[in-house]
């Protein structure tokens, strides 16, 4: 516990906070600029003396139960409230389960990439989010429930003819996938949907259960796919997947090489959208 620190910290953050934002009245007589430590030891449940000890440096280490209301009291963002933690000698538990809530900026973004097919996955490989050329390109994934939006599931569980969308990479993709879901394992340990879904890929597939006890979580990079796409026919792109940090999700972008037959099909497919041209009626 670094009680300097903790003490300065806190004290920023007090300062930082209007009245208002917490529903209090500003006051004509105030002092400081933003909330009095009582104020702050109100909304955090906690006395004002042991409050007032913290940010004294004098205080004994903080419950998680403090910290928790320190952070409620003092509106701190995820990255803050991690901070405090460490502050106060009491490492962040690990969050309940892998997020799925998408940015807007990576939603807006989504939209603005032309020629690029681009979806955002979770930690265990649900697709969060997808463009028009995405949904063209693989499957149109608003048509399908939260269940079947997950890769890893598909590509373990679902014997239908295309269920990974016709790739080339099937068994590089079915590696990648459980080296990635054993490292979400350890990083979100309490999560019912993380161990329910290794639970269910152990009772159903062999072939998971079999990539699953060679305990690797190092994953390459895939560069390049092919689908075989049942309008356009097959085509080539490019694989980029960008993390997103603070959702621990990733961007993966799909593009074609400039002037390549692969281009020219997926410009077609942006016009098609996910109409199946090959299906009569």
């Amino acid at each position: 516990m670094d009680r300097d620190e903790l003490a300065a910290f806190l004290r920023d953050r007090r300062e930082r906070i209007r009245p208002a934002e917490v529903g209090l009245p500003a006051g004509p007589r105030r002092r400081t600029p933003g909330l009095r430590r009582e104020e702050v030891a109100q909304l955090a449940f906690i006395s004002t003396e042991y409050y007032t000890r913290l940010e004294q440096a004098r205080g004994p280490r903080p419950s998680r139960e403090v910290l928790s209301g320190l952070v409620r009291a003092l509106r701190l963002t995820d990255a803050e409230r991690d901070h405090l933690h460490h502050l106060a000698g009491a490492p962040p538990a690990p969050p309940p389960g892998p997020p799925r809530e998408v940015r807007q900026s990576i939603l807006d973004l989504l939209t603005r990439l032309p020629g690029t097919a681009a979806i955002v996955t979770s930690a265990i490989g649900e697709v969060l989010a997808w463009n028009d050329l995405a949904a063209a390109l693989m499957e149109d994934f608003s048509a399908l429930s939260r269940r079947d939006r997950n890769l890893i599931r598909r590509v373990f569980l679902d014997s239908r003819q295309g269920a990974l969308y016709g790739v080339s990479d099937g068994a590089e993709f079915a590696r990648d996938s459980a080296q990635r879901l054993r490292a979400a394992s350890a990083r979100y340990p309490d999560s019912p949907e993380v161990t329910g879904l290794v639970a269910e890929l152990l009772a159903g597939s062999e072939e998971f259960t079999r990539l699953w006890e060679v305990y690797d979580v190092s994953v390459l990079p895939t560069l390049a796919k092919t689908f075989q796409h049942p309008v356009v026919g097959p085509l080539t792109v490019n694989c980029d997947a960008l993390h997103v940090p603070d959702r621990d999700q990733r961007l993966i972008l799909y593009t074609a090489t400039p002037g390549s037959a692969s281009e020219e099909a997926l410009r077609l497919l942006s016009v098609v959208g996910t109409q199946r041209m090959d299906v009569s009626g």
